[in-house]
């Protein structure tokens, strides 16, 4: 099973908002994961970004494969 760390969307039309999800890859984006390791506002001046950085090294270390917004985020924000 090949697990990425990636954005899962919520909120409703116009206001979107984040969940940083680890989830198998060939789950839909919105579908079932495996644990929920952050949040993403990109409503907010910014953004707002809160992420569980234990549990994203501990899913790093398992292989887990961070999509290319997320590792984008992770650089942006890094004391989050």
């Amino acid at each position: 099973m090949a697990v990425t760390i990636r954005l899962s969307r919520y909120g409703r039309r116009n206001l979107p908002f984040y969940r940083l999800v680890v989830a198998d890859k060939e789950r839909p984006r919105d579908g079932r994961h495996l644990e929920v390791v952050g949040t993403y506002d990109p409503r907010t001046d910014g953004g707002k970004f809160l992420a569980k950085r234990e549990r994203i090294q501990y899913w790093l270390k398992c292989g887990a494969q961070p999509s290319a917004t997320v590792a984008q985020l992770l650089k942006r924000y890094p004391q989050s």
